[in-house]
């Protein structure tokens, strides 16, 4: 506690919060990096390059547009609930979306085909 112009000033709370830092930043330095044992699917899936239309149209097909689990229920016009999309909670969902992305792109880029079915 420090005492200017007859008023009290406590640095515990400033004390406490460097000290805290600290000791997270000890605790990060020894810390072992956790291995992502899904990172060589990952790089995998994004280095696949689509290269003809046969294979362009299953991935699109094979990956759909939006969640497929994604529901509303309705009881007598009444919506009672709702389940969420579930897509997000996959570790591959971005890849996979990429992945239609492309696919899309080289069916309109590479084939000039209307994508319109596949939205």
């Amino acid at each position: 506690m420090l005492r200017t112009n007859h008023r009290r000033i406590i640095f515990s709370a400033f004390v406490n919060s460097a000290e805290e830092i600290k000791k997270t930043k000890r605790k990060s330095q020894f810390a072992q990096p956790k291995p992502d044992l899904l990172q060589p699917l990952r790089q995998w899936l994004d280095s696949l390059e689509i290269q003809n239309r046969k294979s362009a149209k299953f991935i699109a097909k094979l990956i759909p547009a939006q969640c497929p689990f994604e529901r509303d229920i309705i009881l007598f016009g009444r919506k009672i609930a709702h389940i969420p999309p579930m897509c997000k909670l996959n570790p591959l969902y971005d890849q996979f979306v990429g992945l239609r992305f492309r696919a899309l792109c080289y069916l309109v880029d590479q084939c000039g085909e209307d994508i319109q079915s596949y939205c």
